[in-house]
């Protein structure tokens, strides 16, 4: 596949694409953990840990993103060896309002909103994506939750309904960080897919190449035509 030449619509992945949401949730616990004097935590352990323990919980039957971080919350403290009580586990979905933009973000959304539709594609509830909308505040053409679907990526949930909704894949554009949750689905339901590699992952000899693939959000508006 390659990306159409007429493109119209152009959705994005939110965290990990738009929002630095390692830098917010590392942040949060290790705020979090030095009240109990709780120290030292490997930032990058903790963003693998929060990978995995998040794929355990969401492949569960479905509930709210912020049930899905106070959850996480409390199986990485207990694998961190962290005494933290249960009832304050909320600091995790009370973080995400912090969660800050990449700095590349917003100036790249302003130009493709001109010249074509956008919508975003995201594992979170829509509490908390309102929450986020305030760091980005552009007016989006479509929203898909995975409140709205009851469904986390990668089911295809999400790119089944932004297709209805768009009313078919010609002219549509997808842009992601995360191969695993957006690339892959993508690939599979054939909807052209930009991989915004930002740190550099090396694919597996059976897994499937992107449309394309770029290291940043900038990177990524060129391929689409947008300066």
């Amino acid at each position: 596949m390659a990306l159409p030449k007429e493109i119209t619509f152009v959705t994005f992945d939110v965290y990990g694409t738009l929002i630095d949401w390692e830098a917010g949730a590392v942040n949060a616990f290790v705020k979090e953990a030095a009240r109990d004097g709780f120290t030292g935590i490997d930032q990058e352990e903790l963003v693998r840990m929060f990978h995995d323990v998040q794929q355990q919980i969401q492949a569960g039957s479905y509930e709210l993103y912020a049930e899905v971080l106070r959850r996480t919350a409390i199986q990485i403290a207990k694998e961190l060896g962290w005494p933290l009580e249960p009832s304050r586990a909320g600091f995790l979905p009370e973080s995400v309002q912090y969660w800050p933009p990449f700095k590349e973000t917003n100036p790249v959304l302003q130009k493709v909103a001109k010249k074509y539709s956008i919508g975003l594609i995201s594992n979170i509830d829509d509490k908390l994506l309102g929450q986020t909308r305030r760091h980005i505040p552009h007016d989006f053409d479509l929203v898909v939750t995975a409140q709205q679907v009851r469904s986390y990526k990668p089911d295809p949930a999400h790119f089944t309904e932004c297709e209805r909704r768009i009313g078919g894949k010609k002219g549509w554009v997808h842009i992601a960080a995360s191969y695993y949750h957006d690339v892959e689905p993508c690939i599979k339901k054939k909807i052209p897919v930009i991989w915004v590699n930002r740190h550099g992952e090396v694919l597996d000899a059976g897994q499937k190449k992107p449309d394309a693939e770029v290291s940043t959000l900038k990177e990524a508006a060129k391929l689409i035509d947008v300066a």
